[in-house]
């Protein structure tokens, strides 16, 4: 048994932030660590003046894009809570990654642009909480910019998605005309003031009532006439259907100006879920006291350019962590040593001597780990599910500019395969040297180009081939079949998966008609059971 696991858990809250590309996810995970006092100023991608990149965008490519490529992982201390916040990739080609977060966290943060609301992404996402049972707490940002009617925002939650709304504050002020919000729970107007370009937290300064309705007059009223309709249709605020999924708590805010941050970091505090029992591969519980477990949910190299190294980002499931533990890798069997384990703020670490449930720790120099993998201290061995491989819909064959450079080209492709940056799909006919990069989406090609050249010296040509139908070969003996045309190719995923590839779903049709037995079923999302 692990003393003290339960209690610590407990303290814990792990939560993803997650949206459509340019709603503000890494805004508001700066703004969420600024109000917690572990940042002193909060910055901005493609901010003016002294305003530095997000401490959540630390590769290159996003500092000069603007967007979320990679998932990043902050924790820091509120209060007596450790909050655990895995910032995503918002953009939809890199959804994989996304996925992969959500299976780490107990509860989710989905952020919606004022003037956009649900958007495509935003749906999905949506989708997959509800399908892994993660309460969802809404946050509508960009309140300082013209957007839609908060009535009309909170009407798409319940009639798009099944998801009505139970407002938790609201806002004094049309968009674009930001005072401040009223908290329903109190009654009284917080009222904010902006700071020099949003650097710093903003100061909020508390108003009654009355002297909410004296010194901001037709808003104030308004706010209080449509709060007091969405408590009239929905009822009260109900912990147990945020809890259920069958409701999510809104706030509202304006994450650049640190606007209604606060409130959002306290209700996370307040009602986010602690870690519970994970269940394993059997299905049974994996209880919070029993022995030290975790799950790598991410791996991820380059984050130090000065020493290159790997690091795996695993969510502690069970037990307490203790640095330098030997503890046992349950796909390979074989012991993984703890020396080098660290705590990740951004691009910024610290070592860490223990953690608990909940908690997310960065395992350094982890060459022999993979994105799936479970860890397990002691025995009898224990294996939490597989995380997801998606049905690709884009490839290319991929092949070194500079046929010297072969040796670093297989060693890159390698490190990419093992983070999940792209698909690695082989076959005999193609042969080890021209691999067949496949995708999710396109931009993840650009992103496994730049990171060949820019971390292996590897500049790479990518052929993209015309496959856009894509199926799983249930019996190997009709390779041969599929083979046999022109328009079509096996191809055989690291885990096993053999791909049949298609020019489309007519030739698919094609070939079944001339051979009816042709065994291929719809490819799902699976995992390989690390």
């Amino acid at each position: 048994m692990s003393d003290g696991a339960g209690d610590e858990a407990a303290r814990r809250r792990t939560f993803a932030v997650i949206s459509h590309p340019d709603a503000g996810k890494s805004t508001l995970t700066e703004a969420l660590a600024l109000h917690a006092r572990v940042l002193t100023s909060a910055g901005a991608v493609h901010g003016k003046g002294d305003r530095r990149g997000v401490t959540s965008d630390w590769l290159e490519m996003e500092q000069a894009r603007g967007i979320s490529i990679t998932s990043a992982a902050l924790q820091f201390a509120y209060g007596d809570t450790v909050i655990n916040l895995l910032d995503t990739p918002g953009h939809a080609d890199f959804s994989e990654d996304t996925y992969r977060v959500l299976a780490a966290v107990d509860s989710a943060v989905m952020l919606l642009d004022a003037a956009k609301g649900l958007e495509p992404q935003t749906l999905k996402l949506f989708d997959v909480c509800r399908h892994r049972g993660i309460p969802v707490m809404t946050f509508i940002n960009k309140w300082d910019r013209p957007g839609l009617d908060p009535l009309q925002l909170c009407e798409e939650l319940s009639e798009r998605i099944d998801l009505p709304a139970m407002p938790l504050t609201w806002p004094v002020g049309f968009a674009g005309n930001f005072h401040g919000v009223q908290d329903l729970r109190t009654g009284e107007m917080v009222r904010y003031e902006r700071t020099a370009g949003g650097a710093t937290a903003a100061p909020e300064e508390h108003l009654s009532p009355e002297q909410a309705r004296e010194q901001h007059a037709d808003d104030w009223e308004q706010a209080c006439e449509e709060s007091e309709l969405m408590l009239a249709e929905r009822g009260e605020f109900s912990y147990q259907r945020f809890l259920d999924g069958t409701a999510t708590p809104v706030l509202f805010g304006a994450a650049m100006l640190n606007f209604g941050v606060r409130h959002l970091l306290d209700a996370l505090v307040e009602m986010a879920p602690p870690p519970t029992p994970r269940l394993d591969v059997d299905e049974r519980a994996r209880e919070l006291d029993a022995p030290f477990s975790a799950f790598v949910f991410k791996v991820q190299t380059g984050m130090d350019r000065a020493h290159r190294d790997q690091v795996a980002f695993a969510r502690v499931c069970s037990g307490k962590f203790e640095r330098g533990m030997n503890v046992t890798n349950a796909r390979t069997g074989r012991p993984f040593a703890t020396k080098y384990v660290q705590q990740v703020f951004g691009q910024q670490r610290s070592t860490v001597d223990e953690a608990y449930p909940g908690d997310v720790i960065g395992l350094v120099n982890a060459t022999a780990l993979r994105v799936g993998d479970t860890l397990y201290e002691g025995k009898p061995a224990v294996r939490f599910p597989g995380l997801p491989s998606f049905a690709p819909a884009h490839f290319a064959v991929a092949r070194p500019k500079d046929l010297g450079r072969a040796k670093q080209f297989r060693k890159g492709v390698d490190q990419l395969e093992s983070e999940g940056v792209v698909q690695i799909l082989r076959s005999d006919r193609r042969g080890d040297a021209t691999p067949v990069f496949a995708a999710v989406g396109p931009m993840q090609f650009e992103v496994a180009a730049h990171r060949l050249d820019d971390e292996f010296g590897v500049s790479v040509e990518l052929d993209h081939l015309p496959y856009r139908t894509v199926r799983r070969l249930t019996d190997s003996t009709h390779r041969r079949v599929i083979e046999s045309s022109r328009r079509a190719e096996v191809l055989t995923r690291t885990d096993g998966t053999d791909l049949a590839l298609f020019n489309d779903d007519v030739a698919l049709g094609a070939l079944q008609r001339q051979h009816p037995e042709l065994a291929v079923e719809h490819l799902i999302a699976s995992g390989d059971g690390a």
